[in-house]
């Protein structure tokens, strides 16, 4: 059976959905055969970002519903081998979701696949309860701001208590924090919690510290996970995120005020 994972937040616009398409391609990428769910029923994103939302013809509801299998609805990217995505319904709501229908679902790609990766919908309502429910891991995504951080220590209490393994008395999903828009130079002014803050106030371990960049919106504009951008930042970030959600050792890096070089501080340069 694969491993299944949910990227989750209390709090929308932090990047959840950026970051599920980041971490399922650098999975990918690595050899594991990954596939990433959209559970953000009647305002999926995800496909956008990927870059495949012409190709969208059945989605996660038809399947559930019997109107499709799951072959007919997963689609293979074009530019990785071992990387799929079944979309979510941008036509009905998040009633469509069943309990049943979902653990079917999910089941079945847990089955076929290394990662089945649930990008959640935000807030605590039943869509991001459904993505949550069979996990083996939780991603927690959070900016470094007090209401974000506020509400990802609310979504962490509902990992706890209300998914599958909770409800059986199994060992408890494993959480990761994932600390996006990061800017080191706002922190040192005072207007952004630093890591050790959110360190501090959260108690889980710290994958990846995602810098603020352009890079991000660049990509999503285009319809590209921003990790396939090796030279930004945050796509550095992303891929050493992977890296220690697969058990590396490694350090953080864009945690410190970068000092211009000569050559910058004359010509300018680009971030």
């Amino acid at each position: 059976m694969g491993k299944i994972l949910v990227v989750t937040s209390g709090k929308g616009g932090v990047g959840k959905t950026t970051t599920s398409a980041a971490i399922g391609t650098g999975l990918a990428l690595r050899g594991h055969k990954t596939v990433l769910v959209d559970f953000d029923v009647g305002l999926r994103n995800l496909d956008l970002i990927m870059g495949c939302e012409r190709r969208v013809v059945y989605d996660f509801i038809n399947v559930i519903n019997g109107d499709a299998t799951l072959n007919q609805a997963l689609i293979k990217d074009k530019r990785i081998e071992n990387l799929y995505v079944l979309a979510a319904s941008q036509t009905r709501d998040k009633d469509a979701l069943t309990p049943e229908g979902v653990e079917k679902v999910i089941t079945e790609l847990a089955e076929q696949f290394d990662f089945v990766l649930c990008d959640s919908p935000a807030g605590i309502e039943k869509g991001a309860e459904m993505a949550m429910f069979l996990a083996d891991e939780a991603i927690v995504v959070t900016n470094p701001e007090v209401s974000s951080v506020r509400d990802s220590d609310r979504m962490l209490g509902l990992l706890a208590s209300k998914s599958k393994r909770a409800k059986e008395g199994r060992e408890p999903i494993v959480e990761h924090l994932l600390l996006t828009r990061y800017s080191p130079e706002r922190v040192a002014k005072g207007e952004m919690l630093s890591v050790d803050d959110v360190e501090e106030i959260l108690s889980i371990p710290m994958i990846g510290v995602v810098p603020e960049s352009q890079a991000v919106l660049k990509a999503s504009n285009q319809g590209i996970p921003v990790i396939l951008d090796e030279q930004s930042d945050a796509g550095q970030a992303y891929s050493d995120s992977v890296d220690r959600l697969l058990g590396k050792d490694i350090p953080h890096r864009f945690l410190e005020v970068q000092k211009k070089g000569f050559f910058k501080r004359i010509f300018g340069g680009k971030e």
